[in-house]
């Protein structure tokens, strides 16, 4: 297995962060296998979704209304309504496996693998790629 690490600056408001391009070079020089993709946080996940023409912010809207960012929360330490980022990984897994056939990824036309990061805490993410031949 071949692993290395990526530091993703999200900044200080909720954000999805495209990754698609980042995953495609880490395969791009390797055969068949297996890609892991895996956020070591407890307050971010991954996501395979389209970009660009508004289902992102329509994913940050949605978890807003699902998971309010208010007083609610028993986890109170950070900002206001922060509890909820720590149940974000409960909804939005801290993983996700995408099949490499030729050193390129088997996404979908429109498939984008997405950082999905609401902690306004943590400025900087680390994502973890890992390749399993196969």
């Amino acid at each position: 297995m071949r692993s290395e690490t990526l530091d993703i600056r999200t900044g200080g408001r909720p954000r999805i962060h495209d990754l698609s391009d980042d995953c495609a070079r880490f395969v791009r020089d390797e055969g068949d296998g297996l890609l892991s993709v895996f956020v070591p946080h407890a307050t971010a996940g991954l996501a395979i979704l389209e970009t660009g023409a508004g289902s992102d912010d329509d994913l940050l809207d949605a978890l807003d209304s699902v998971l309010p960012r208010d007083d609610r929360w028993r986890h109170r330490h950070g900002s206001a309504g922060h509890g909820r980022d720590h149940v974000l990984p409960a909804f939005i897994a801290p993983s996700i496996t995408v099949p490499v056939v030729g050193g390129r990824l088997t996404l979908g036309t429109w498939q984008s693998i997405c950082l999905v990061d609401t902690n306004v805490d943590n400025a900087v993410r680390t994502v973890r790629l890992s390749f399993l031949p196969g």
